[in-house]
């Protein structure tokens, strides 16, 4: 009787996740237009940025963000800062990035990969915020892009070249460096449980409140694969257990970065 309950409960689990699946596909772009509403007060074509500090940054974290926007005829852009020279493969490794862009249905022509000496790609390092923030304002200010999605404060991993981003970016919002129509999303670090237990996590991050919630289904799982099987040079044995069991393979859940006064000077 028990194992019975078991099955049942299970199977039920595995539906409500469906169930959830298809009504996020139904909700997802009016959540897009709200967001842009919120901060634009009107509703408009979507620009977005993915910011990312390593190649394969882009589909070990973004990869249900990057499709689900690109379903959603927005246009992606990705700002790369470093090449990943960590190991002396940056050349390999920028190709790489290319390539799976290109999976996940971003141009090389809307790929930037940002080559600077005090950028290094090192979980040591400790990135300059305002040097970061600079080429990230410049960024967005050049291609007038009205979406910015990058790392929270903890970074997924909790490595150094990400939280240097979204301290970056906070700073930017904080000081009103950022133009009026340009929201800011800052995608959520899980603890470890929920981290590794794949879609399984969907029910929880979909009960939680975010701002935006990205889920893609077992197409645009086998989509992220693809793009993740592009950084050859980064497939040891423990990044195939992540593709397995990363609930960042499935889902992507945002909250909105604050932004202050605008043209607030900070001395």
């Amino acid at each position: 009787m028990s194992l019975y309950l078991i099955i049942c409960l299970a199977v039920s689990y595995v539906v409500g996740i469906k169930c959830i699946y298809y009504r996020h596909r139904r909700t997802l772009v009016q959540s897009l237009k709200h967001i842009m509403t919120a901060v634009s007060g009107i509703g408009c074509d979507i620009t977005a940025l993915i910011v990312t500090a390593h190649p394969d940054d882009e589909c070990m974290f973004f990869a249900p963000a990057i499709i689900r926007l690109v379903e959603s005829n927005a246009s992606v852009h990705l700002l790369c800062l470093s090449e990943g020279n960590y190991y002396d493969q940056g050349t390999q490794r920028k190709q790489e990035l290319i390539n799976s862009c290109a999976v996940l249905g971003i141009p090389a022509s809307r790929i930037t990969i940002v080559d600077h000496k005090k950028l290094p790609d090192d979980p040591k390092a400790e990135w300059s915020v305002s040097l970061v923030s600079s080429l990230i304002e410049k960024h967005i200010r050049t291609h007038s892009f009205n979406m910015v999605l990058t790392f929270d404060g903890r970074g997924v991993s909790g490595h150094a070249n990400h939280t240097a981003i979204h301290k970056a970016v906070s700073h930017l919002a904080f000081t009103g460096q950022v133009p009026n129509d340009c929201c800011l999303l800052s995608l959520v670090t899980v603890g470890l449980l929920r981290k590794y237990i794949s879609f399984l996590e969907l029910p929880l991050s979909w009960l939680l409140p975010s701002c935006l919630c990205c889920i893609i289904g077992s197409q645009g799982y086998r989509q992220a694969k693809a793009a993740m099987l592009c950084h050859r040079t980064q497939l040891l044995w423990f990044r195939y257990l992540y593709i397995t069991f990363s609930r960042y393979m499935f889902i992507n859940t945002f909250q909105m970065i604050p932004q202050g006064p605008k043209n607030l000077k900070i001395y």
